[in-house]
C-alpha cells in the first residue's frame, strides 16, 4: 500500500474512531440514551474536539509509517496520544463553560478510544501490510558488530532494508567478501560510494571519527544520508541522545530530521494566518511606502529577485526597491556593502527598519518562505558556498525566512560560514518557542534600526 494511501485511510478511520469512542461513552453513562444537553455541548465542538486528539496521535509519531508498525509501539503511543488529548479536552471544557462532560464520560472515552484504536491499526498492519520502499544501507566497519548489524537487516528485508555492502576503514581489505557481505570500499571514498549506490543510510560499527565522517559526506552534498553509530559510553555520557534498535543493538543517530512533524503543522499554521493579518494591518503603510519610493526616484515600486528556497527551488523575492534602477548591470551580483552609494536615501531609511522585507508576507503567504528561517540567498551566490562551504546544502532543508537565529545573533559583516553555524543551530533545535524568541529579537533590533542582514 502507498504512502499516502496509508495516511488518508488512517486518518479517515481515526476520526471515526474518536468520535465513535466519545458517543459509546454517552451511551454507556447514561444507559443506552444521550442526554439533550451534555451531548449537544459534544456536538457543537465535536471538530475541535477531533482536531485536538488527531494532533496529540501526530505528537506522538502515529503517523510516521515507521513507527507504527510494530504492535507494543502501537498500544504504547495510542495510549500516551489518547491521554494527552483527554488532557487537552478537559482543560478545553474548563474554560468553555458550555461544554459539559461528566467525568466518568471521560473515563470511558479515554478508555473506548484507546481500544478501537489500537485494535484497527492492529487488524490493519497486519492485513493491509505497508510496502516499504527499499532503503539501501552500507554498513562502516568489519567487526563482529558489523556483522551482526549486517545480519539483522538482512533479516529484515520486508521493512525495506537493503545492505549494499561493508565499508573497511582502510584500503588493504576492499574487494574481499566477509560472511557473505562484500567489502565495497573504505571510509576515504565513502561520499562517492553513497553517490553510486543511492544510499539513505549509514551504519557506522567501527572506531571510524564520527566527524571526519559526516564532514566528507557534507562536502559531497550528501548530508540527507541517516548516519548511526553503535554507541561507545562516552557517547552516552555526553547528553541526552536519541536512539533506535536493530535487534537488542542500540544505534545513536548522528544526523535527524530538521523538524518534527507537528512542530511543521504549526509553524504553517502560524505563518499562514499571521501573514495574512500582517498583510492586512500594514497594506495602508505599504500603499504610503510605494508612493515615497515611486517620487523619491525613477524605476520600478517593488523589486523582485530569484533566491533559492526548500529544496533548493527557485522563487521569486519581493521588496522595496531600496537601490538606484540596474543598480547590478555592471558590477553582476555582489553583496551590498555597509555604506553602499547604490542605495537611495529612501532606500536607506527603509533598509534601516526594515520596511523593505514588508512584500515578503505575499512570499510566506504562498508558502516560499516562513517568518523565521535561513535568509534566502541568490543562486549564483548559493552555488559558489556549495563549493567552498561544507555542508552549506543543509540549510535547504527547510524553508528560508525573513528573519532568522544568524539576523539576530550575528552582524553585517558575520561570514557566510559563520552564518551556516547559526542556520544550523536553528534547523536542529526548532520549536515554536524558539520562533517566537526570535521574532522578538528582531522586533528589537527593528526598533532600535540595528541594521538590515
Amino acid at each position: 500500500m502507498a504512502r499516502k494511501k496509508w495516511l488518508i485511510i488512517t486518518l479517515i478511520v481515526d476520526t471515526i474512531l474518536i468520535n465513535l469512542g466519545i458517543i459509546l461513552a454517552f451511551l454507556l453513562r447514561f444507559g443506552g440514551k444521550l442526554p439533550p444537553f451534555n451531548f449537544q455541548a459534544y456536538t457543537q465542538l465535536a471538530v475541535f474536539i477531533t482536531l485536538i486528539q488527531l494532533f496529540s496521535f501526530l505528537v506522538y509519531d502515529l503517523y510516521e509509517i515507521e513507527k507504527a508498525q510494530e504492535e507494543w509501539e502501537i498500544f504504547s503511543s495510542v495510549v500516551k496520544a489518547v491521554s494527552l488529548g483527554i488532557i487537552l479536552i478537559v482543560a478545553l471544557s474548563f474554560f468553555i463553560r458550555i461544554f459539559s462532560f461528566p467525568r466518568l464520560v471521560f473515563v470511558l472515552s479515554w478508555l473506548l478510544i484507546t481500544v478501537l484504536v489500537t485494535s484497527w491499526r492492529i487488524f490493519f498492519t497486519h492485513f493491509f501490510p505497508y510496502e516499504f520502499p527499499t532503503q539501501r544501507v552500507l554498513v562502516v566497519g568489519t567487526s563482529e558488530s558489523a556483522i551482526e548489524i549486517a545480519k539483522e537487516l538482512k533479516n529484515r528485508s520486508r521493512w525495506g532494508y537493503k545492505v549494499i555492502g561493508l565499508i573497511a576503514p582502510t584500503q588493504k581489505k576492499v574487494g574481499q567478501k566477509l560472511k557473505g557481505f562484500p567489502i565495497i570500499g573504505s571510509v576515504r571514498n565513502i561520499a562517492s560510494l553513497v553517490r553510486r549506490f543511492q544510499v539513505e543510510r549509514v551504519i557506522v560499527a567501527s572506531a571510524v571519527k564520527h566527524r571526519e565522517l559526516l564532514e566528507k559526506l557534507a562536502e559531497s552534498s550528501e548530508g540527507h544520508v541517516r548516519v548511526e553509530v553503535i554507541p561507545e559510553l562516552y557517547e552516552i555520557f555526553i547528553g541526552k541522545v536519541n536512539h533506535s534498535l536493530v535487534s537488542d543493538i542500540p544505534l545513536v543517530e548522528l544526523t535527524k530530521k530538521p523538524v518534527l512533524g507537528w512542530v511543521r503543522l504549526v509553524k504553517k499554521f502560524f505563518d499562514f494566518f499571521f501573514s495574512l493579518f500582517l498583510l492586512i494591518l500594514t497594506f495602508p503603510v505599504m500603499i504610503l511606502i510605494a508612493i515615497i519610493v515611486k517620487i523619491s526616484s525613477p524605476g520600478p515600486v517593488i523589486y523582485k529577485q530569484e533566491r533559492v528556497g526548500e529544496g533548493e527551488k527557485i522563487f521569486w523575492l519581493y521588496k522595496f526597491r531600496t537601490m538606484v534602477k540596474n543598480a547590478e548591470e555592471e558590477s553582476g551580483p555582489v553583496f551590498a556593502l555597509e555604506d553602499d552609494p547604490r542605495i537611495t536615501p529612501v532606500g536607506r531609511f527603509l533598509r534601516k527598519y526594515r520596511l523593505d522585507e514588508l512584500p515578503q508576507l505575499y512570499n510566506i503567504l504562498k508558502g516560499e518562505m516562513s517568518f523565521v528561517g535561513p535568509r534566502p540567498e541568490r543562486p549564483f551566490f548559493v552555488e559558489r558556498f556549495k563549493k567552498t562551504i561544507p555542508g552549506y546544502s543543509e540549510r535547504f532543508k527547510i524553508k528560508p525566512g525573513v528573519t532568522g537565529l544568524a539576523q539576530v545573533s550575528g552582524t553585517y559583516t558575520t561570514s557566510p560560514q559563520n552564518k551556516l553555524k547559526y542556520d544550523l543551530i536553528y534547523l536542529y533545535n526548532q520549536s515554536f518557542f524558539l520562533d517566537l524568541k526570535i521574532l522578538f529579537q528582531t522586533l528589537k533590533v527593528v526598533l532600535s534600526g540595528r541594521g538590515s542582514r
